[in-house]
């Protein structure tokens, strides 16, 4: 066991799960800009035209889930094992590597620096010492794993997840090799490849950390141990290979690719849905009540499982595929995926790691939180839908022998786009109704660390078992 320490002070794992927090914010502020300018075109480009508040948006929510799920697999492995990670010293490397990275990326591209492809659109410099960080994360997670034997499932989901996301991200940055930026199917190829199995990768991380929690709430072990986890996690690993191959269904690359991805891509969400809505029923009234904030983000996450599953299904069809390729109906999956599912997750697993503070919430930061989940729910419901039905206009426009043009096109779609924008708005609002209680919490109790430092021979506040 470790010695128990002050639990106001902000450890290295919870740090990177604050930091994604704070990148969530910064992501949605971002997000609800670009959709003002989508609305609006040409609005604030003399400070932040739409070019640099796309990557700014993207990138700010893909290092969420990255720092996220890296708190997450650093906090629950510690608790895993009963004791700390193989070398505090790295994970604080890390998190500085990370820190400094995700800094100078979004300040390039406010500058207007840019370089690199979709999800990486920084200069490949900067993808150096995000590297050389996870490669730092994979050696701290398996000397701190003394064996693999007989491990639950979430350790097999972590270590996947690690070695994965590593070698997809390295991947994805093949393209600066003549061999294939020159080819277009190449290019194209591997770009979609790496990204989808990419995202696999992460999603290894994410599953694996919920996994742990569901174990943790409930008090039974035996999901981590039952074959149905097991199956999930092969299937995860099938479709972290295969699936990607819906997006190149246009390309002329090989048949067998798409087939195999069609069958996989059907799996795995299912899965994991039965799992979670199984485990539901195993939760005694008193657990759920005890861990009431992070089983609601989980059965919300259940729900949107179903959503972004029902729609995958139909983007998977080839014959399906051709119409809704590039319109928003694959952006309305992307945010169900990112949104209503790792997102979700994600919130979950901070609200079980960040709840254990100096003084509990109080009964208002308790109601602005119900209020907060309640909107962001309705509000991303009616934010998918609006994407759905402008997809659905846009895939018959691009059919049309005798197309409108593509102004008419667009101002055709205004309406939905009004839409998307106020639930988007409110669904921000009930985003940060939930994340400033959180994030207010830990600064404050911070601030009382700080104050009552050990060693001060001033009292001293509330002591538990804290993992670096």
């Amino acid at each position: 066991m470790m010695a128990p320490l002050n639990n106001n002070k902000p450890t290295t794992s919870r740090l990177f799960m604050i930091a994604g927090l704070g990148l969530l914010a910064a992501g949605l502020l971002f997000g609800l800009t670009g959709a003002w300018q989508y609305l609006v075109p040409g609005s604030l480009k003399e400070y932040l035209s739409f070019e640099r508040i796309r990557p700014l948006h993207v990138s700010s929510v893909v290092f969420w889930i990255i720092f996220g799920a890296t708190g997450a697999v650093l906090t629950y492995l510690q608790q895993y094992t009963g004791k700390k990670l193989y070398s505090p010293l790295l994970v604080k490397i890390q998190l500085s590597i990370f820190a400094g990275s995700v800094i100078t990326i979004l300040i390039s591209y406010t500058a207007g620096i840019f370089g690199g492809r979709e999800y990486w659109e920084f200069h490949p410099a900067l993808a150096i010492p995000i590297a050389a960080g996870w490669i730092l994360f994979i050696i701290n997670f398996i000397r701190s794993i003394s064996s693999f034997r007989k491990q639950p499932v979430y350790v097999w989901m972590w270590i996947t997840g690690l070695f994965f996301f590593l070698f997809t991200f390295i991947e994805s940055y093949l393209w600066i090799f003549p061999y294939f930026r020159n080819s277009v199917v190449n290019d194209m190829t591997i770009q979609w490849k790496s990204y989808g199995s990419m995202v696999g990768a992460w999603n290894m991380l994410i599953y694996g950390s919920s996994f742990f929690l569901m174990e943790k709430i409930s008090g039974n072990n035996k999901y981590s141990h039952a074959p149905i986890a097991f199956i999930l996690y092969f299937t995860g690993l099938f479709n972290l290979m295969f699936n990607w191959g819906h997006h190149i269904y246009t390309l002329p690359t090989y048949p067998f690719i798409k087939h195999i991805s069609y069958a996989v891509s059907m799996t795995e969400l299912f899965i994991i849905g039965r799992i979670i809505w199984q485990w539901r029923s195993t939760v005694s009234t008193a657990r759920k009540h005890f861990h009431h904030t992070a089983y609601r983000f989980i059965v919300a996450a259940d729900i949107w499982i179903f959503l972004t599953l029902a729609l995958a299904i139909a983007m998977s069809i080839p014959a399906v595929n051709v119409y809704t390729h590039g319109t928003h109906i694959t952006v309305a999956h992307t945010m169900g995926a990112t949104i209503g599912i790792n997102s979700f997750l994600l919130l979950a697993i901070a609200f079980d790691i960040l709840h254990d503070t100096c003084t509990p919430l109080s009964k208002k930061n308790i109601k602005w939180l119900k209020r907060g989940y309640a909107t962001v729910n309705i509000s991303l419901l009616i934010f998918w839908i609006s994407l759905i039905a402008a997809g659905v206009l846009k895939a018959r426009w691009q059919m049309q022998e005798t197309a409108l043009p593509f102004s008419s096109m667009m101002l055709m779609l205004k309406p939905y786009f009004i839409v998307f924008f106020i639930s988007g708005f409110t669904m921000a609002t009930g985003f940060f109704l939930i994340l400033y209680p959180l994030l207010k919490n830990q600064a404050a109790c911070y601030f009382k660390y700080l104050v009552n430092k050990p060693g001060t021979g001033q009292d001293r506040l509330p002591v538990q078992l804290i993992v670096e």
